[in-house]
């Protein structure tokens, strides 16, 4: 368990470090998801103590959630005076995640029917 936190640190760790070095505007945490899903494509596999660190973590996700929320009533005021944009941008982003999703869905199953088909053929 120990080693699946030192490799989720590590990722994390070496994310800040190219984030920090190439100036990019993506938080490191994320660039550090990237590389471990990259690491975890390229292994095929999850190591034990990796998947029991992840699992432990996503238990108590909720939790991990609270200085967000703290975040946002610190910038209420801001928040309270473009409530509108913030809106329209939440309704918006959730729309075409919705749109996106479908046609990719509809791609791949229609991807899979030709598959099946050639594979009963051939």
């Amino acid at each position: 368990m120990v080693v699946g936190f030192l490799i989720l640190i590590a990722c994390q760790l070496m994310g800040e470090i190219i984030v920090f070095s190439l100036d990019i505007p993506v938080p490191g945490a994320v660039v550090g998801m990237v590389l471990l899903l990259i690491g975890l494509m390229v292994r095929g596999e999850v190591e034990r103590g990796l998947r029991t660190s992840a699992e432990g973590l996503l238990s108590i996700l909720p939790l991990m959630l609270v200085p967000a929320g703290v975040g946002l009533m610190v910038h209420f005021q801001l928040i309270a005076a473009e409530w509108v944009a913030i809106l329209v941008a939440l309704v918006l982003s959730t729309f075409v995640t919705l749109l996106l999703v479908t046609l990719l869905l509809k791609w791949m199953n229609a991807r899979k029917v030709k598959d099946d088909a050639s594979e009963e053929m051939g």
